[in-house]
């Protein structure tokens, strides 16, 4: 079956960490550009970062600095480690892969 699986959101306060996990099955996952995308309510989804299959990485501006994109490929996955968290990065973050998304999981960054 060819799907994306997100896994590791969650409620955190400003300031923390989370790391988010896509595990991909049914594709040739080497081949393809791995994207984490966010959508927050009344908001556009937008890139978030992106990793090549030589791992060349892109960051949009907003999470420069605080968020890393990794992927291992013994284990088709692709992580999104998040640390300094603001409220402004609440959203469903979505995995990317070609035309494939995963279903989102829910990132809430509140005190």
């Amino acid at each position: 079956q060819v799907q994306l699986v997100e896994s590791g959101g969650g409620l955190v306060q400003p300031g923390g960490s989370l790391r988010l996990s896509c595990a991909a099955s049914g594709i040739i996952y080497s081949i393809y550009v791995m994207g984490w995308y966010r959508q927050a309510p009344g908001k556009e989804r937008e890139l978030v970062a992106s990793i090549t299959s030589t791992s060349v990485t892109l960051y949009a501006d907003s999470v420069k600095g605080r968020f890393t994109i990794s992927r291992d490929s013994a284990k088709n996955t692709v992580y999104l480690q998040m640390s300094s968290l603001k409220p402004e990065d609440t959203a469903v973050y979505y995995c990317n892969a070609g035309k494939l998304w995963g279903k989102g999981t829910l990132v809430t960054v509140s005190a």
